[in-house]
């Protein structure tokens, strides 16, 4: 790849992705998979992987490949099950790839603080905590934090702040993670579908803030099912489709082409078959299984 720099006049890439595949295993797919019988013969048969382990590799991501630059808004979108999510968590380093390579300038964000959130500490905890998480100083939260719990809006309908999280509703709860998160500027900030939280208002404000982002030198994905919030924010769009790139564009061309395969705006095709999306019980196939 060559060497570009600010002040060449060229465009700056801050991630590559150079034909990625990720892969899934999925445990427990053989016949009798839930009796003791069975787990048993698979134990006498262990020497013995594929179908007597029950166990088959299912692909979430084929061969994808992209550069993306310093100040680039790119939206994500495809049917359910095609491989959003799941290359957003390879970006951020969360999912090991099975080929190829992901290569990235400066720290990727995925909302940036997820993890680190508690329900049971009060919002206001949960707005330092997550804040640190981040590495903001304790003088920069302080300075930031009504800001943050204004961006959110949880406080609009009585002191919701000062009550632990697990009292806030799941929209509430999107609302202050992605208001913690875009308090910093962040290199690389991997947004999944934290838009379709909150009202219209919410959005607006989020849909600003990220353009605010892109203008500090940040670049920054979103995946969304609104076609509304990908034409609003974002002016390229990666479109996968059953985990392949069917199409990397400027956003009216391919959303269109989108649109067209989907029958319409904001309407979603028949689910794609899972390519054994983080929501599913797989595993990457080249991380370890989970312990019981």
């Amino acid at each position: 790849m060559a060497d570009l720099t600010e002040g060449t006049g060229e465009r700056v890439p801050t991630v590559v992705v150079d034909g990625v595949d990720i892969v899934y295993r999925v445990n427990g797919t053989g016949a009798g998979r839930g009796s003791a019988t069975a787990a048993l013969h698979r134990v006498l048969r262990r020497g013995k992987a594929g179908k007597a382990s029950g166990v088959r590799r299912v692909h979430a991501v084929r061969g994808v490949s992209f550069v993306a630059h310093r100040g680039e808004a790119i939206g994500l979108i495809g049917t359910n099950g095609s491989g959003k999510s799941t290359l957003l968590k390879a970006i951020a380093g969360l999912l090991p790839v099975e080929r190829g390579r992901v290569y990235t300038d400066g720290q990727p964000s995925l909302l940036g603080v997820n993890a680190a959130l508690m329900n049971d500490l009060t919002g206001e905890r949960n707005v330092h905590l997550g804040g640190l998480a981040m590495g903001m100083s304790r003088a920069q939260i302080k300075e930031r934090y009504q800001e943050i719990v204004d961006f959110s809006g949880i406080n609009e309908k009585g002191d919701f702040i000062t009550l632990p999280m697990r009292t806030y509703s799941s929209g509430m709860a999107a609302r202050l993670r992605f208001s913690i998160a875009a308090a910093k500027d962040h290199d690389v900030l991997l947004v999944d579908e934290a838009l379709a939280t909150g009202d219209r208002s919410f959005q607006k404000r989020s849909e600003r803030r990220i353009r605010e982002l892109r203008a500090r030198a940040g670049t920054v994905f979103l995946v969304s099912h609104s076609n509304k919030s990908i034409r609003d924010t974002c002016e390229r769009v990666l479109w996968l489709e059953r985990g392949e790139l069917r199409m990397d564009g400027p956003a009216e061309d391919v959303l269109k082409e989108y649109e067209r395969f989907t029958g319409g705006p904001d309407r979603k095709a028949p689910r794609a078959k899972p390519a054994a999306g983080p929501d599913s019980t797989a595993q990457p196939d080249s991380a370890p299984s989970p312990a019981c």
